[in-house]
Order: C-alpha cells, then sequence, then structure tokens
C-alpha cells in the first residue's frame, strides 16, 4: 500500500518560506489525489491544499491562498506545498494524505492513507 512521507518542516520567523514534500513509499502516488491537512495543538485537523491526480484541479483553504503553492510530480511520486509568507498562525503538524477520488476534498475523514506528518513552527 502506498505510505506518503512528509519532509521540510522546521522553524522559521513569520515572513520566510518553507517547502514540504511528500513522497510515496510501498508503490506509485499515482494517480491518487493528494491533499495537505495541517493539526495546531488543541485543535481539530484542518484542510490546507488539495491537487488531482493528474495535477489540472487544485483547491486552497481560504487562510493560505495566495501564500502557498501545491504541485505534483508524477515521475517522481512527490507532492509539494511551497509556502511563502509564513504566519505565526500557520504553525502545525502538516499532514499528506490520498485517495483515489476527487470528492470532498476538504474532509479529513474522506482520506484513508496519511502520513505521520512534519513539524511547522513559525515565531513572531
Amino acid at each position: 500500500q502506498v505510505q506518503p512521507v512528509e519532509s521540510g518542516g522546521g522553524l522559521v520567523q513569520a515572513g520566510e518560506s518553507l517547502t514540504l514534500s511528500c513522497s510515496f513509499s510501498g508503490g506509485t502516488g499515482n494517480p491518487y489525489t493528494m491533499a495537505w491537512f495541517r493539526q495546531a495543538p488543541g485543535k481539530e485537523r484542518e484542510f490546507v491544499a488539495a491537487i488531482s491526480g493528474n495535477g489540472n484541479i487544485i483547491k486552497y483553504t481560504d487562510s493560505v491562498k495566495g501564500r502557498f503553492t501545491i504541485s505534483r510530480d508524477n515521475a517522481k511520486n512527490a507532492a509539494y506545498v511551497q509556502m511563502n509568507s509564513l504566519k505565526p498562525e500557520d504553525t502545525a503538524i502538516y499532514y499528506c494524505a490520498a485517495k483515489i477520488w476527487w470528492i470532498r476534498v476538504e474532509d479529513p475523514d474522506e482520506f484513508d492513507i496519511w502520513g505521520r506528518g512534519t513539524q511547522v513552527t513559525v515565531s513572531s
């Protein structure tokens, strides 16, 4: 079974950038819909961005529009999220998730394949 593995998290200052990567072990990530979710301490897991299997459909949550860019490279079995102009409220564990169909991609309960997450901390 496909197992996503996240990397690229870290500690940055407000206004700086990070790029998170999600690579697949145990098989190809194609043509899975890929999504990024995040979970801050004491809060529910929330949708960040999603990209369809062929990369033609992309969706963002409003709070990251214009700052985050999701992409994928199917030849490398990888997906990414470029995060610019980071804010302290972006601090969370970021998870990569995968599913077959582009349906209700904002709902974490719709995803059954998850990575273990990578911590992003943005200091003010």
